[in-house]
C-alpha cells in the first residue's frame, strides 16, 4: 500500500510499505494491505512505518528513527489519517 506523510514544512515521506501503525484517539491501531476505508484524529505518538527498501525525502530522513533494517518510527504530536484504495494520506503536525 502506498502512503504518504505531509508536515506543514513539506512532504516528509510517500512511498510503499507493507503495514503502518498510528496512535489514534482512541488507542493505536495498525493497517494492512486492503483494509476498509477509515479516516481517523491521530494523537502525540509514533507513527510506525513497516516495509522494505523504504526511501525518505531528502533532508527529512534524521526525522524518522530506524529500529531494525525495515521498521521506522516517526514521533508527532497530532493529526490526521485517511485510507482508502490502498493509499493512506497522514496530515501531521
Amino acid at each position: 500500500m502506498i502512503v504518504e506523510i505531509v508536515s506543514p514544512e513539506a512532504t516528509l515521506f510517500k512511498g510503499e510499505v507493507t503495514s503502518v501503525a498510528v496512535p489514534g484517539v482512541n488507542g493505536e491501531f495498525q493497517m494492512l494491505n486492503n483494509h476498509a476505508p477509515i479516516v481517523s484524529l491521530l494523537t502525540k505518538g509514533n507513527v510506525k512505518l513497516v516495509g522494505s527498501n523504504l526511501a525518505f525525502e531528502a533532508g527529512f530522513a534524521d526525522k524518522f528513527n530506524k529500529i531494525d533494517s525495515s521498521t521506522f518510527w516517526l514521533p508527532i504530536n497530532s493529526g490526521t489519517l485517511e485510507l482508502n484504495d490502498n493509499k493512506i494520506i497522514i496530515l501531521a503536525d
